[in-house]
């Protein structure tokens, strides 16, 4: 990965996607397409691959970047399920995208290294793990050998555990130092391509969310694109004591925070309105 700095003082990305250049000198959007029928945003399910190509073609319409496509839901509290049934969602939708849409960029999210494998040849060109390669041994040598850009989340036990009481004397202290971590991991593993995503929600409580987020700008030091997660998610609703679906204007609001903060990508569920604030953000910082 390359990284310039402009006259703007702002740094310039350059990610080597399977041979093709992803040149992120200003924010850009990655619109969430779930293939699974349980994820907590319920606009996002997409079960079977043509509500998933009408998605596709929508977001990347409405200015998108990057397709983010999952099999398995993360939510707080969510059911595992095998690779086999992982790779019987994703698979389909990733293919046809790619066959529809060769000029897009697609992202698998998932934490099993074989279904990182799998879904890059059929079209992926991005890998997303939530664990950062640490729920799956095979992770960071597969995407070394796969050679495409990787995003490291940072997560505080499971899917399945991690809103159980987690606590933290420092979150952005601690989630900086895992990235320090993981980045010389991936590194010494051949990994060129780095992304971090601070894993909002994660196990973090909402008071943990709001302070990531208000001191996002110290993990430009890292020097690497920083992905913001937080679209529709409980610090929102939960604040607001609304729904998920209600939920559109909050996360506005906080990618608008997000963006001033440093943010490079923003994951979304509604495009339109991401790309929308990406362009008033810059429009006043110019």
């Amino acid at each position: 990965m390359t990284a310039l700095q402009d006259n703007s003082n702002r740094t310039m990305f350059t990610l080597n996607c399977k041979g093709r250049l992803l040149i992120i000198d200003s924010p850009v959007v990655m619109g969430i397409i779930n293939a699974t029928p349980d994820s907590f945003y319920s606009g996002s399910r997409k079960s079977t691959v043509d509500t998933a190509l009408n998605t596709a073609e929508q977001m990347l319409n409405e200015g998108a970047t990057i397709l983010d496509i999952g099999g398995q839901s993360t939510r707080p509290g969510s059911k595992k399920i095998s690779v086999d049934e992982e790779l019987l969602r994703v698979i389909p939708v990733i293919e046809a995208i790619s066959k529809k849409f060769p000029q897009s960029f697609i992202s698998i999210d998932t934490y099993h290294a074989s279904v990182a494998k799998q879904t890059v040849d059929a079209g992926a060109a991005i890998v997303n793990d939530i664990s950062a390669g640490s729920m799956d041994a095979e992770m960071l040598p597969t995407v070394a050998e796969l050679k495409v850009p990787f995003v490291c989340m940072h997560m505080k036990g499971t899917p399945q555990n991690m809103q159980q009481n987690p606590v933290y004397e420092n979150v952005s202290k601690e989630v900086f130092d895992f990235f320090n971590e993981r980045i010389k991991a991936c590194q010494s593993i051949g990994i060129k391509d780095i992304l971090i995503d601070p894993g909002f929600g994660f196990g973090k409580t909402i008071e943990h969310n709001f302070i990531l987020l208000k001191e996002l700008n110290i993990f430009k030091q890292l020097q690497k694109p920083l992905l913001l997660g937080i679209s529709r998610k409980s610090m929102i609703y939960k604040t607001l004591n609304i729904s998920a679906e209600e939920a559109l204007t909050g996360t506005t609001v906080l990618n608008t925070i997000g963006l001033l903060n440093g943010a490079n990508i923003l994951r979304v569920h509604d495009v339109k309105e991401a790309v929308e604030t990406i362009k008033i953000i810059s429009a006043y910082q110019q």
